[in-house]
């Protein structure tokens, strides 16, 4: 056995200490960037990565497609929803978001750059409506714009609202010149001004995949872009641009479902366009629920079909034969109501189906119809605009009393259309119209006014049988999006180079969608304003608790 004497040991401890402490040092350091690399890599750490790297993952991705309807002489602006109805939301497709991974990672920055061109906007005028800057450049029917139908909010810095790069000065702002910076509970969203904005839209046509064809007026040929940058200014206080990432941190772990028709896909869609920019969702979505997960904060945003937003049938009853769908007006529609529990953030949208031939039952009993009375020797006692009256107190009042719901429901009011001379079906027509109404261009629009009047009523009874924590918010549109008649699609409805866009010999309009919104466009704002409602809602529940 070898054998050292205490001067040899004395000689080699200080040097194998030292080893042992620089291996050790060593040893952790590259654990310490092996493990920094691979948390800022995975979802776990995409707000890491963010903020250290400024820059985003983008997954490729697989998402449900929307049929592109060609033109016809008998177009229908809701005959998509007819064809989503059939099986209750599309036919999931593979398709790979190849517009969107194409894109170079700056492009796909470029539409929310901080450093855009300030915008100065003057404006003396007592319309809702301020002027550019001088260098700016379904089935059966929808609503008559003319006349009435035959029968009669996370917590902390998130919950402030942040600043615009750019100068916005308009009349709406008042003599005080009120430019708030921080969140004003109090403040009227709904009353104020269109304003014009060089900064552009959140997003652009070719920035997002899930943009349903009809809806992208860019991509079917508009040939006016003036559309996509006015923005709505609050007259008291300011409504923040839409930050995707703030909106994502909000919702963190959190659920945002869209409930409804064909107009509420439009909404959903542009939610889903505007957080396309910061990053891409995973498709996990099924034909009777559309769902879409930003896994950087496990943030799921769904949309489910429902016409009418109550329970229908097909099955004969009483004098109704097989086949005329029967709504029960009482009744909730189970279909999505079964999910509630699982949402956060609900956002309902209904009112363009009472429209279409319908049977209203209430109690079992038939008491009205659409564009459906068989029997003129009865009484009718509920036309279609009572009816989506009801309807919008039963199921209301079924989120304000649901057990196992606490979230926040978000009324979205009824969304204006704007054919004007005639219905979608009689020579309506929104074609040539390029910026904002001023006041004296609005059309009045007795269908939509009284069609608010009764959802707003049907809000406020709902209102007084609340009896669950959750919290309901009617967000006020449709005076705000009365002016914006420029916003639809109009004959820019497919990609069809042969479509007709002009008036004809005889003066008769081409087919057209003047109730869908371009994309981007004005239902960009709706996501904004539900994003503070929600942002809101948050801050009143932070400060109770």
């Amino acid at each position: 056995m070898s054998t050292f004497s205490s001067k040899d040991t004395s000689t080699l401890s200080y040097p194998k200490s030292l080893l042992s402490i620089v291996t050790t040092v060593g040893g952790l350091a590259v654990f310490l960037i092996l493990a920094s690399s691979f948390l800022v890599s995975q979802p776990i750490g995409a707000a890491v990565h963010e903020y250290f790297y400024g820059v985003h993952h983008l997954d490729r991705v697989t998402f449900d497609g929307d049929a592109v309807i060609n033109d016809t002489a008998n177009f229908n602006p809701i005959a998509v929803e007819n064809k989503e109805n059939e099986n209750g939301v599309e036919d999931e497709k593979d398709q790979t978001s190849k517009p969107h991974d194409e894109m170079k990672e700056s492009d796909a920055k470029g539409e929310l750059t901080e450093n855009s061109p300030q915008t100065t906007v003057l404006s003396e005028s007592n319309s809702s409506v301020a002027q550019p800057h001088p260098k700016s450049k379904e089935e059966d029917g929808e609503s008559n714009n003319s006349s009435l139908p035959e029968e009669t909010k996370n917590e902390g810095s998130l919950l402030s609202s942040d600043t615009r790069s750019e100068d916005v000065r308009s009349s709406s702002t008042g003599s005080n010149g009120i430019n708030q910076t921080k969140l004003d509970p109090e403040c009227d969203l709904y009353h104020g001004k269109w304003i014009y904005d060089l900064t552009g839209p959140l997003y652009r046509n070719d920035s997002c995949p899930v943009l349903t064809q009809m809806q992208n007026c860019q991509g079917n040929g508009r040939p006016d872009k003036d559309y996509e940058n006015w923005r709505w200014k609050p007259a008291q206080c300011d409504l923040p641009r839409f930050d995707p990432k703030k909106f994502l941190e909000l919702m963190r772990g959190k659920t945002l479902a869209f409930i409804g028709d064909s107009v509420a896909r439009n909404q959903m869609e542009s939610m889903l366009c505007i957080l396309w920019q910061y990053e891409v969702p995973k498709n996990r979505g099924n034909k009777k629920m559309q769902r879409y997960y930003f896994r950087s904060t496990s943030t799921m945003i769904v949309r489910i079909w429902s016409s009418w937003l109550v329970n229908q049938t097909s099955e004969p009853l009483d004098f109704a034969p097989a086949g005329v769908v029967k709504l029960h007006l009482d009744v909730p529609d189970d279909g999505f109501m079964q999910y509630i529990p699982q949402f956060d953030v609900v956002v309902l949208s209904s009112g363009h189906w009472f429209a279409k031939q319908s049977v209203y039952v209430l109690n079992n009993e038939i008491v009205g119809g659409q564009l459906w009375w068989p029997d003129k020797s009865r009484k009718m006692k509920v036309n279609n605009i009572e009816a989506f009256g009801i309807s919008v107190e039963t199921i209301l009042t079924a989120m304000a009393t649901h057990p196992n719901f606490s979230g926040l429901t978000i009324v979205r009011s009824f969304s204006p259309d704007h054919y004007e001379g005639g219905a979608w079906n009689t020579g309506g027509s929104c074609t040539g119209k390029v910026k904002p109404a001023e006041d004296g261009e609005l059309v009045e629009n007795g269908f939509t006014n009284i069609m608010h009047e009764k959802q707003f009523t049907g809000y406020t009874r709902a209102i007084k049988k609340k009896t669950n924590k959750s919290a309901l918010q009617f967000m006020d549109i449709t005076e705000v999006f009365a002016y914006r008649h420029d916003g639809h699609p109009g004959p820019y409805r497919s990609p069809d180079p042969n479509k007709i866009t002009k008036r004809g010999p005889d003066g008769k309009p081409p087919p057209q969608d003047c109730l869908h919104w371009c994309m981007p466009g004005p239902v960009d704002t709706w996501n904004e304003l539900v994003f503070d409602l929600i942002r809101r809602d948050f801050q009143s529940r932070h400060n109770a608790s």
